[in-house]
């Protein structure tokens, strides 16, 4: 029974679905689109919305904080550096979600995740 537990499992394991959800956020924010499955979509919009909530903070504790997430230190300084001009005056809703056609090898629904 999964009553109220907000989390999408993606039929993985903790530790894989961390790495991954990570490595997607990494993505997103590098390349600015990523194509994926849906599910994945919805999980990684909230987690790519959470940095660069941290970004526009601009505090210490919030670097770390996102030095901790992302993969790329380089990334995450640029992140930092370009997030309070580009989304100064943005109160929420970093992303945009737009279906796509389905997968042609298991008919599962994709989508593409970029950056408003």
């Amino acid at each position: 029974m999964r009553h109220r537990n907000g989390i999408k499992k993606l039929s993985k394991p903790a530790d894989q679905r961390r790495a991954l959800l990570r490595s997607l956020t990494t993505e997103v924010i590098r390349h600015g689109r990523i194509t994926t499955t849906l599910a994945r979509a919805k999980v990684v919009r909230s987690e790519v919305d959470k940095m660069i909530t941290l970004a526009k903070d601009g505090s210490l504790a919030a670097r770390r904080q996102a030095l901790g997430y992302i993969y790329d230190k380089e990334l995450v300084h640029a992140l930092f550096e370009q997030v309070p001009t580009r989304y100064g005056n943005r109160q929420g809703g970093y992303t945009r979600i737009l279906h796509t056609v389905p997968r042609r090898g298991d008919n599962s629904e994709m989508a593409i995740l970029e950056l408003v």
